[in-house]
């Protein structure tokens, strides 16, 4: 078992969840302690753990993270007596985080939660740093705050229990650390990018992968440590997001007109990041290497986007909805000069941004 101390919270990466919800019992008693689940895991969940707590099952999906759900938990924290001095679990993967997190965050103005994310994506990337949120209007996580965990505890074991597609969409945000991570000074991101170009991921093998989990979420944790805020270095972790949510939200919207079947938060991450490492090599000289190792790998395992050229107009009007903007008329990235090395607020034109969705589609 690893334990790592930080600012923001405590990360543990363990092999005896039993021990860990042992001992967390005994600090805050289990009468004070009530567990959000995802209704994925709760079966999971229910066999091992939840007779010692009262808990609230949670449906899976970004569709459930509204704020109807959100009054759903607040309702049911009510209920369960819960005080300031309680504790919330949130085990899911970043629908519970998210929404569990921002209920923490408001519930008698904040009590103390700890995520234990069941999905690869959770584990390196939803479940640390302490971003909350809820999506609204339909725009992602809209309604938010920067309310960290007091603990986040990764038990890879439950990545057996996950499809292949899952994996591969955590996998992408791994991939987009290591982007980030080699060059910086943190010993973790040594070597990280070329370590996972050459992990074999037909395998996913949950102990292989523990490692590469455990290096990925202390370059995370060392950037939102140094920046909570999000005012200079986390904007950093924005790699890929920009034209990823867009895609994201559109593909959530002609999901909700049945015309297709959504896209993972992951999948649409890769396939940002290859739009906006296409930008990267064309507006700032970036080597383009890690464009063509990335395109192979998102053609072999994630197949092209789903989307059409007519799609390019309604994803660049999201994307001038995006957070990160400090203006409704710009779209604001973050892009590399060279591998580990990240540029953040990188302000582009439309014409940039239809070109760079024009090179992802034509793939």
């Amino acid at each position: 078992m690893q334990k790592k101390h930080y600012l923001c919270s405590l990360i543990m990466v363990t092999t005896d969840l039993h021990a860990e919800l042992d001992r967390l019992s005994v600090s805050y008693g289990a009468d004070r302690m009530v567990v959000l689940v995802a209704a994925s895991v709760a079966p999971v969940w229910q066999k091992f753990f939840s007779d010692r707590f009262r808990v609230l099952v949670l449906a899976d999906g970004e569709e459930n993270k509204s704020l109807d759900t959100l009054q759903r938990v607040w309702d049911f924290l009510f209920e369960a007596d819960i005080t300031r001095s309680g504790l919330l679990l949130c085990v899911g993967g970043g629908t519970v985080t998210d929404l569990g997190g921002l209920a923490a965050a408001t519930y008698k103005r904040g009590i103390h939660y700890i995520n234990i994310p069941t999905t690869l994506l959770a584990m390196v990337d939803a479940a640390v740093g302490g971003k909350t949120g809820i999506n609204y209007r339909g725009l992602k996580n809209a309604v938010g705050a920067f309310y960290p965990p007091v603990e986040t505890i990764v038990w890879p074991e439950w990545l057996s229990t996950l499809p292949a597609e899952q994996l591969l969409s955590g996998f992408a945000e791994m991939l987009k650390t290591g982007l980030l991570a080699d060059g910086q000074k943190i010993p973790q991101a040594e070597g990280l990018w070329q370590r996972l170009m050459q992990y074999d991921m037909e395998r996913m093998d949950p102990t292989e992968l523990t490692p590469l989990i455990a290096d990925c979420i202390a370059v995370k944790q060392y950037i939102v440590t140094a920046d909570p805020s999000e005012t200079g270095l986390r904007k950093t972790l924005n790699l890929g997001h920009t034209f990823g949510h867009a895609l994201e939200e559109t593909a959530f919207a002609e999901t909700k007109n049945g015309a297709q079947t959504g896209l993972l938060h992951g999948h649409a991450v890769l396939y940002g990041l290859i739009a906006e490492l296409y930008l990267s090599h064309t507006l700032l000289g970036c080597e383009r290497e890690a464009l063509q190792q990335l395109t192979q790998r998102m053609i072999h395992y994630y197949g092209r986007p789903a989307c059409k050229c007519t799609d390019r107009e309604r994803i660049i009007r999201l994307m001038h909805q995006d957070k990160k903007n400090e203006r409704a008329t710009e779209i604001n990235c973050t892009l590399l000069r060279s591998t580990g090395h990240p540029v953040i607020n990188q302000i582009i034109t439309d014409a940039q941004a239809d070109e760079a969705l024009e090179y992802l589609f034509s793939l």
